[in-house]
């Protein structure tokens, strides 16, 4: 019984996947208009999923349609990819957005959401912000658990970078999809290089996918952001088409990228990332997996006032 207790619609969606407990969950709160910033922390902790993301009415000076912010269950962070194709997808299934596109106030800036027909969710990204950085690849290598040299051999045309679209994150290319499945993260010293690199992760990739159709497989890393591993990556993904873009990893680029993760966390999934002028897109599919009510936590005001 939750008595008087105020409460919120929550929802947990998975994204990039037509498939239940599969790809990159994401809490939903649909309305989360006149919560606190602790009060959303809290709630996020709770979701326990990497991120969380809460809707409110856009109370900015754009023109945005909505206003949305991210939080992983230890602090705000200012863009989530999968968290914002879960957000749209429900809202689309919710009838609350209309197939077309939509604009959407983050923290980094208005973006453009366009849902499909089908049910895809395409997200505007940030211009690309890339930096090449001075890493060892022992240090590295150390870092994720895997050999020097895969990481050496391949980076011959592709250097250590940070890439941004959104949200910054090092760039690792490697040799084989073997190097990628058997990295054994040392997350303390992880969080040590972004925090020298002002990232917040590590996307550690490889040529050598699992699908013929498929682009690169990938692994994220974001412990001091609170993810130890995030399965599938929206951010990260467009981070990296940028990236491949800017180093001419392909004679002419693909009309489209087809980018798979999550599948050493037993989470698989799917991005697909668009580069169009040089604007960056990003899009999946996500589904409704839990739907609820919780209860809202008092704000730390209040416990201040009742203690």
């Amino acid at each position: 019984m939750n008595g008087d207790r105020e409460t919120v619609r929550v929802r947990q969606l998975d994204a990039f996947t037509t498939e239940p407990l599969a790809g990159n969950p994401a809490g939903v709160v649909p309305d989360a208009t006149g919560l606190a910033d602790d009060q959303l922390q809290a709630i996020a902790r709770e979701m326990a999923v990497s991120e969380t993301a809460f809707l409110f009415e856009n109370d900015t000076d754009s023109d945005a349609d909505r206003r949305i912010r991210y939080f992983t269950p230890t602090q705000e962070i200012d863009l989530c990819g999968h968290a914002t194709i879960a957000a749209f997808a429900h809202l689309h299934e919710d009838g609350a957005v209309e197939t077309g596109t939509t604009t959407l106030e983050t923290n980094v800036g208005t973006l453009e959401i366009t849902v499909s027909a089908d049910g895809t969710v395409w997200m505007s990204q940030e211009s690309p912000q890339i930096r090449e950085v001075e890493l060892e690849y022992d240090r590295l290598a150390d870092a994720l658990g895997v050999d020097a040299a895969a990481l050496e051999g391949a980076s011959a045309d592709l250097p250590l970078a940070v890439s941004s679209t959104g949200a910054p994150a090092v760039m690792a290319p490697i040799t084989y999809l073997s190097d990628v499945g058997s990295a054994d993260p040392d997350l303390s010293a992880i969080e040590a290089i972004t925090d020298d690199l002002d990232a917040i992760g590590i996307y550690l990739f490889t040529f050598d996918a699992l699908d013929a159709d498929s682009t690169l497989h990938g692994r994220f890393f974001a412990p001091g952001a609170g993810v130890p591993e995030d399965p599938v990556t929206g951010t990260a993904s467009g981070a990296v088409a940028a990236y491949l873009d800017r180093f001419g990893a392909f004679d002419e680029f693909p009309e489209e990228v087809r980018l798979e993760q999550g599948h050493y966390v037993d989470r698989p999934g799917i991005v697909r990332v668009r580069l169009e002028d040089g604007a960056v897109r990003v899009g999946g599919r996500a589904l409704t997996t839990l739907e609820g009510t919780m209860v809202v936590p008092d704000t730390e005001e209040d416990e201040i006032l009742e203690a």
